[in-house]
């Protein structure tokens, strides 16, 4: 049983990075964005940012070398990551749910970190705290998505306004993690007989010691996990690295185009493309490109 529940976690966290790294060349090979002009810009100057304002408003800004504060843009993204700011200050009601159910796959991943690098370390002050990390971190882990997985799934069925937001793959995913988590809740209880922690897993799947006897529930719900974790790549809860390029390549893009710049040459060749838009406004069906539309006024010739 250990071996096929050891092959199982190595397959699906091989298939999670590749599936991560195939959504990250995805994105970044599609087309040059258009400029959203959202301001303030986190990465801007606090002087400017405190208005709303940007470096665009210094008397010849162009001359001089656009400066970048990465410390800004990591404190944005570390509020939406841990604390989901977005979600608390445009959608309230749902905020206490979702930080619970992320929050949970936090602890997840720290609880996980913790095991193998516990399983690692062997013996010693270092590993009796990481084991300890493992042990309180994972026992979160589980309680916090159960009730954030329950709570957003039965606000997902019971609320009419979230239910032109709300598809049936919405509904299969949360009973996914209800079921994997919930098998691992039960499986480590039943698993307290035989004595073995999850950093024992993790040294075990490090070593590949089969040896190790474990619950079925708890292997049932190991395995399960692994394909959790593979099919979340494929899927929109891929969301996470969408949102990396969201930030940083169109909302926070405030790069100027000089001439002969990368920027210039990307809209160069996204003027190369031909459209086909359903609005018959835009006079896009796919014979004409971008440049040959832009050159045009639609409502050339009709009456005002």
């Amino acid at each position: 049983m250990m071996t096929a529940v050891f092959l199982a976690i190595a397959a699906g966290g091989l298939v999670f990075l590749l599936g991560c790294i195939g959504r990250v060349v995805q994105y970044r090979r599609t087309p040059m964005h258009l400029r959203w002009e959202l301001y303030p810009v986190p990465h801007e100057a606090p002087a400017h940012a405190a208005h709303g304002g940007s470096y665009f408003e210094t008397s010849n800004w162009w001359l001089s070398r656009q400066t970048i504060r990465h410390r800004g843009a990591y404190w944005a993204m570390a509020r939406e990551i841990l604390l989901l700011k977005g979600l608390w200050d445009f959608n309230r009601s749902l905020w206490l749910p979702s930080f619970l159910f992320h929050f949970g796959l936090y602890l997840t991943m720290l609880a996980i970190a913790a095991a193998f690098a516990g399983g690692a370390a062997g013996a010693g002050s270092a590993a009796v705290l990481l084991v300890s990390v493992c042990h309180w971190a994972g026992l979160a882990a589980m309680a916090f998505v159960l009730l954030g997985a329950l709570w957003l799934l039965a606000r997902r069925i019971l609320d009419p306004a979230l239910a032109n937001f709300t598809k049936a793959s919405d509904i299969f995913n949360l009973l996914f993690f209800l079921v994997v988590y919930g098998l691992v809740a039960e499986g480590i209880v039943r698993n307290r007989a035989h004595g073995v922690s999850l950093s024992h897993l993790a040294r075990g799947l490090l070593h590949f010691d089969r040896t190790i006897d474990i619950d079925p529930v708890l292997a049932a719900g190991l395995v399960l996990g692994a394909i959790l974790a593979a099919y979340i790549p494929f899927t929109h809860m891929s969301h996470f690295i969408a949102k990396y390029f969201t930030w940083h390549e169109v909302r926070w893009d405030d790069r100027r185009n000089t001439r002969d710049s990368k920027i210039e040459r990307s809209i160069a060749g996204n003027l190369a493309y031909k459209p086909t838009w359903a609005a018959p406004h835009v006079q896009a069906d796919g014979s004409r490109s971008w440049a040959e539309i832009a050159a045009k006024n639609p409502a050339e010739g009709k009456r005002p």
